[in-house]
This record gives C-alpha cells, sequence and structure tokens, in this order.
C-alpha cells in the first residue's frame, strides 16, 4: 500500500489476495452524521436553538485564526460567545471554551467581559462542541443502512475517527447480520467537532494510494474544512479506480444569506475540479467524487465542480432509482439534493444505475408520499441520519 501524507509516498504492500469474485462494484455516499456522540447542537430536538450555536462555533472558529483582532474583530468574538453561552463562563450546554496557553478573555467583577487577546499568537484555544451519545436504536439503523446498501466501497462523511469507524464495522454491523468492512481508512480533517470523511471497502477492492488534501491552500488560504480525501484502489479483477470522498462547507450553519459558505464551497469545488483534471490527465480514468457537497445541482458554488469538468451526476443515469423524493436531505425535497456521486465519463459508461436508499431517515406518519422506513423507525431520535445514502452501481469487475 502507497501512503501519502504531504506529499510522501510510502510503500505498505502486502502479499492479501481478494475475498470474492470479480463482478459488479457498487460505490457509495453516506453522511452517518457520527456514529456514537453527535453534537448536542446537531440533534433535531434542540435545532431552534442549535442552528444558531453551530453558526456562531463556525464563525468563531474562523475569528480566532485572525493574525490581528481589531475593534471589529474583538466586538464579534463576544457577539459569537454570547449566543454560545460563553461570555460569563468557560462551559455551557452546548459549547466548551477550551483554553491551553495565554487568555482570550478578561471577566470583569462588574459582569462585562472584555477580549484581551490581540491575535492568534497570543493564546492557544477553541471553542469545542459539548456532544451527547447517539441512540442504540440510532446507531442500529445506521448498520442496517450500510447493510441494505451493500457498497463495495463506502465513502463516509461525519465519521468521528478510524478507530470509531472501525468500531462500528467490527461490532454493529456484525449485529445486525453483515460482515465487517475488509479495509477502514480515515484521516483527521480539518473540522475540530471531528467531523471527519472516510473510506470502507470490500470484496476484494484494496486500496493501494492514500492522499490527504488537509493542507491545500489557494489566495484565501486553507481549502477544505474537513478534508478532500483521495483513495486510489484496485478491485477484484485488476482495474484501478480513484475515489475523492467530500465535505464541503455547510449551508445551514453559515452567517444569514450564507455569502461565506457558498464562497467557500466554491473554493472547495474548484480545487476539486483541479484534482479530478490532474488525475485524468495523468492516465487515471476510473474517477468518482463522493460524499456531501452541502449545495444543490443548480447552485452557482458547486458551478466549477458540475458545470466545468466532464464528470456525470449518477442521478442523471436512466436506471437510476429516486423513489417517492428527488433529493438525499431531510424530507427529501428536489432542492434538498446535496449528496454526490460523480463518476470521470470512463466510469460512468460503465454504470448500470443507481439509486437513493432512505429507510433509515425518520418521516412523520403525516408525511405526504412518505418513503419506507424500517419498522423499528417510529422515533426522530432513533434516525440513523437525516441524510439518504446514495450508490452508483458500475461494471467495474
Amino acid at each position: 500500500m502507497l501512503v501519502c501524507m504531504n506529499g510522501i509516498l510510502a510503500d505498505t504492500t502486502d502479499d492479501r489476495t481478494a475475498v470474492s469474485a470479480p463482478g459488479r462494484t457498487r460505490l457509495a455516499a453516506y453522511n452517518v452524521e457520527n456514529m456514537f456522540d453527535r453534537p448536542k447542537a446537531m440533534s433535531s430536538r434542540n435545532w431552534a436553538v442549535g442552528a444558531p450555536v453551530l453558526a456562531a462555533q463556525a464563525r468563531v472558529t474562523e475569528l480566532f485564526q485572525r493574525e490581528v483582532y481589531d475593534a471589529a474583530t474583538k466586538a464579534e468574538i463576544l457577539e459569537q460567545l454570547e449566543v454560545l453561552g460563553l461570555v460569563r463562563s468557560d462551559s455551557s450546554e452546548y459549547a466548551v471554551l477550551q483554553r491551553i496557553r495565554g487568555r482570550l478573555l478578561v471577566r470583569h467583577r462588574d459582569g462585562t467581559t472584555s477580549v484581551v487577546a490581540d491575535g492568534r499568537a497570543d493564546w492557544v484555544g477553541w471553542v469545542e462542541l459539548t456532544t451527547e451519545p447517539v441512540t442504540e436504536l440510532a446507531g442500529t439503523h445506521t448498520a442496517m443502512v450500510v447493510r441494505d446498501v451493500g457498497a463495495d466501497v463506502l465513502g463516509v462523511v461525519e465519521a468521528e475517527s478510524r478507530s470509531v469507524l472501525g468500531m462500528f464495522s467490527a461490532t454493529l454491523l456484525p449485529e445486525v447480520g453483515w460482515t465487517a468492512y475488509d479495509e477502514v481508512h480515515l484521516f483527521d480533517g480539518n473540522d475540530q467537532r471531528g467531523i471527519d470523511v472516510g473510506l470502507l471497502t470490500r470484496g476484494g477492492h484494496r486500496v493501494t494510494a492514500l492522499r490527504t488534501h488537509v493542507y491545500d491552500t489557494d489566495a484565501d488560504g486553507v481549502v477544505f474544512s474537513r478534508d478532500c480525501a483521495e483513495y486510489h484502489l484496485t478491485t477484484p479483477g485488476g482495474h484501478e479506480l480513484v475515489v475523492l470522498v467530500n465535505h464541503f462547507k455547510s449551508k445551514g450553519y453559515s452567517t444569514p444569506g450564507d455569502p461565506l459558505g457558498a464562497r467557500r464551497r466554491r473554493r472547495q469545488a474548484a480545487r476539486v475540479a483541479q484534482v479530478v483534471t490532474s488525475l485524468e490527465a495523468t492516465g487515471h480514468d476510473n474517477v468518482a467524487v463522493v460524499g456531501d457537497l452541502n449545495d444543490s445541482p443548480d447552485s452557482a458554488a458547486l458551478a466549477p465542480l458540475l458545470r466545468d469538468t466532464d464528470l456525470r451526476d449518477i442521478s442523471e443515469h436512466p436506471d437510476f432509482e429516486w423513489g417517492t423524493r428527488r433529493g438525499t436531505f431531510g424530507g427529501g425535497d428536489e432542492e434538498d439534493k446535496i449528496d454526490y456521486v460523480l463518476l470521470s465519463p470512463a466510469l460512468f459508461a460503465r454504470a448500470t444505475g443507481g439509486g437513493v436508499f432512505r429507510k433509515g431517515v425518520y418521516r412523520s406518519p403525516r408525511t405526504r408520499e412518505p418513503w419506507e422506513v424500517y419498522d423499528t423507525l417510529v422515533d426522530e431520535v432513533d434516525q440513523a441520519s437525516d441524510h439518504a445514502a446514495i450508490y452508483a452501481d458500475v461494471d467495474l469487475p
């Protein structure tokens, strides 16, 4: 196996053989919304409070990175900390202010608080979201979705860590009557909430090289909110497949109107497009971009990737199965099509179909044009995720 970190390749190839006969490759993307612990603010039960908290945490993290805290920056830091409940205390119901060195704030006896750090160099710390355990049934439903999708190559979004992803595969999948994946891969990304992207493979699909893009920069700085994790695989029949797993900047947790979020997603789309173009130019024909891109297909933010490259969305395939809805998030409306499996022309030519699997997404009994859910999914807190899984079947033995 060739492992690439910071541009350095190391060969760790072993002599394992494929564990299944050559055949169809099912490639899928699934936002699992954390497997065992989720930020409390992300709970749908607290969404009216949680959404502003998530937006404030994202914004204050950006403010913290500034080299100089001018008067306007200090004022906005205090505004965001007020939303987080951290102006008068280092901890609140939804967040914790972690301070390792130096001072960010002074809390005065008269009840006021001042930002005393004059820039990033004056202190070391961050805002961390508090978490709560995912219900046992939610974890089971997540495992059931993964089992029923049956992907040979599964790109996962919002997994806490490689160890957690491996534990999920080794313990929960057998509990629902399936076997663990052969390989579990995940790089730590740029998101301090621990919502990373990873890859699971089985059936003789082996990762031969890995590359992280967490350090990619453009004129505005670091590009990826999490990562564009690049995996090079071989199929049981010896074909090469390159999979880029992504989770773009969220639209839901940005400031009103989302100008900063949209700009960040466009930068991310442009960089992924560059990576894809470079791969194709160097002879890698079978390339896929999978994951949660957090915007709709007609958005300007995704245009560099969806309109300015030759990638094809599997949902454009004539044998793609949408079910009752044409989206992938929440209620599944068309504007909520934010999860993707994008294929290079050579790979799309081999596609035989695909679909959306939404049995793990809760719906109210009063939902019009309802989709099928698991019989045990009767409470929103127990849903596997508020994202459906999306997959492509490719004739790539």
